[in-house]
């Protein structure tokens, strides 16, 4: 431990600490808009300057460390002054318009103006235009962009996929997709990591809040919305709301005050994957000689869109099920609509997922039904949701709890417990055990699958199967790790869960954003707690799947079951790499 002096207060900070992190752990606050803690400390702002006594020139907090005796000045007016004319001058080169920005009232640039009193910018502003597809699901606006590098780090050492890089030189530096690509060339898994940890409007998720509302006025159009896991754990946190008013009740009925027709819960389709996908594993555990080895779950596009760039020689030992998202299109648009006697032509199906790589996943030519129409209609992501209610003035607090429509709004606890990390293994692992032996294991059995490690393996023994071995990845520079290993023959599983967001779907690209804060262990952890809570804890035991079957798809695996809940990974491609 050093001593060392700040602001005149005397503090103890361990050896090796920055100065930014000794002075909050010590109450006091030095602004930062690079930052963020062992992945972009590159000191690229200059907005965390202090003054340290003896040292000439001001010194970034953010990437100098305590040493003892130390007397540093956080707020001196020459650090003022100095923080003041950085902002102005990253002002300058940044598209200020922030009223019509979807980061306004969530931008740390917009907070650090207004907190430094910046009522104007004395320079001369310089905004680059560059064009961008507007259909792709991941949005860039370089007007906006700050070169805070906080995406390129991101991409580079949380998720492995180089995706950004710094492009230009002098004044012209900037940050665009690597290699001098457009992003529909890259190999993007569209994660959306770069956008939850953008401080900026620089990254956005496609805005498709104006087609739902189209649709929602049209009264011809019959509209039905499903509510991803993971959305229930985070949907009212931009409104500030405890978890105790932010029910799940109470998002059916804001929902419902949205205008929707029919509100249903992704979790009965998230039982009704594992059904397919548990059963395709015991089908393929039992016969191992006719499959490749290790099954991957293939619930997550991003994580499929990884393997199929990454390592394509893998595809195949993806599972053949859809998603839930897919699963529930594809239901809505046969079952549900020929049992409410609704034509396809004046049906819309929407998503509320956590999830940016879900808008990507729902246009793939392999999630549309026969008639050729997409099974899932328009993806939002959760900020769109919140967005929707803001703009319709919808008083949450006020709103009674309704469940969700029959007759898919039935979902057990191991549906819940997909948004997090882990929770697809567990889930499939209770209902494998049941499909092999006949009888449920303790709902809480496997617990070494869970828990925020980004690589976690276990073996579990099912009678009359043997040994099940599993691995858990989150996060795709874990996820990379893992499929070296494998790929070198260095470990050997049977079943492999892999989610490309860090902590799951409830760390999601498309989830709310509190800058400087993680969220997805916070957000797993109630996950858990309402499978914990659930009356149904086995994905086997949902009444409305059990239903489903008896009156459509006859069993698991069946030819129907197959033809509407199974896909072909290898019927579309990937950008293939420049040469």
């Amino acid at each position: 431990m050093v001593t060392l002096s700040i602001d005149g207060k005397t503090v103890t900070a361990q050896e090796g600490t920055t100065i930014l992190e000794a002075a909050r752990a010590n109450g006091i606050n030095i602004p930062s808009l690079c930052y963020l803690k062992d992945i972009n400390q590159i000191a690229a702002c200059r907005v965390c300057v202090v003054e340290i006594k003896g040292i000439s020139r001001l010194m970034p907090a953010c990437d100098n460390q305590v040493a003892e005796g130390m007397e540093i000045f956080t707020n001196s007016p020459r650090v003022r002054q100095a923080r003041k004319t950085n902002l102005q001058l990253i002002l300058s080169q940044h598209d200020c318009r922030c009223a019509t920005c979807i980061r306004s009232g969530n931008c740390t640039l917009q907070k650090l103006a207004n907190d430094m009193n910046l009522l104007d910018t004395p320079y001369e502003t310089e905004l680059p235009i560059t064009r961008w597809n507007r259909n792709l699901p991941l949005i860039r606006d370089a007007a906006k962009c700050i070169k805070c590098m906080r995406c390129v780090q991101i991409c580079d050492k949380v998720q492995s996929l180089n995706i950004w890089d710094v492009a230009g030189t002098g004044s012209r530096t900037t940050v665009n997709v690597s290699k001098n690509r457009r992003l529909e060339e890259a190999d993007c898994a569209y994660c959306a990591q770069c956008v939850t940890h953008c401080p900026v409007g620089a990254l956005h998720e496609r805005d498709d809040t104006g087609k739902v509302l189209r649709a929602l006025a049209d009264p011809d159009i019959i509209t039905v919305v499903q509510v991803a896991p993971a959305v229930r754990a985070a949907w009212a946190e931009d409104f500030g709301l405890p978890l105790d008013v932010a029910t799940p009740g109470r998002m059916v009925s804001a929902l419902k005050a949205l205008g929707f027709d029919y509100v249903y819960d992704t979790n009965f389709s998230a039982d009704l994957t594992i059904m397919e996908e548990g059963s395709e594993f015991v089908e393929r555990f039992t016969h191992r000689d006719q499959y490749p080895w290790p099954m991957f779950t293939s619930c997550c596009p991003g994580w499929v869109r990884f393997v199929k760039s990454q390592f394509p020689q893998f595809t195949a030992n993806l599972s053949t099920a859809k998603s839930p998202q897919q699963m529930f299109g594809a239901v809505a648009k046969t079952y549900f609509a020929e049992k409410m006697g609704i034509p396809l032509e004046k049906l819309k199906v929407i998503s509320v997922m956590p999830c940016v790589s879900k808008k990507a996943e729902s246009d793939l030519p392999t999630m549309r039904g026969d008639n050729g129409e997409k099974d899932v209609d328009i993806v939002l992501t959760t900020r769109e949701l919140a967005r929707l209610l803001k703009s319709d003035h919808v008083d949450i607090t006020k709103l009674p709890e309704q469940l969700f429509d029959f007759p898919l709004g039935t979902g057990t606890g191991a549906a819940v417990i997909f948004g997090a990390t882990g929770g697809v293994m567990d889930a499939a692992l209770r209902s494998a055990y049941f499909l092999i032996t006949g009888r449920n294991p303790d709902a809480d059995a496997f617990l070494p699958v869970r828990g925020m490690d980004g690589w976690k393996e276990a073996a579990f023994d099912i009678p009359g199967a043997g040994t099940v071995r599993v691995a858990v990845a989150h996060g795709l520079a874990n996820t990379r790790k893992l499929m070296e290993a494998i790929q070198a023959g260095k470990v050997e599983y049977d079943f492999v869960e892999v989610m490309a967001c860090p902590g799951g779907c409830a760390g999601g690209g498309g989830q709310p954003i509190h800058d400087g804060l993680e969220m997805a262990a916070l957000r797993g952890s109630v996950l858990w707690e309402l499978d914990h809570n659930s009356k149904f804890r086995f994905s086997h035991e949902n009444p409305e799947v059990h239903t489903l079957y008896q009156e459509y798809l006859e069993k698991p695996l069946s030819h129907k079951a197959h033809h509407l809940l199974h896909t072909d990974h290898t019927a579309w491609d990937m950008p293939k790499p420049r040469l």
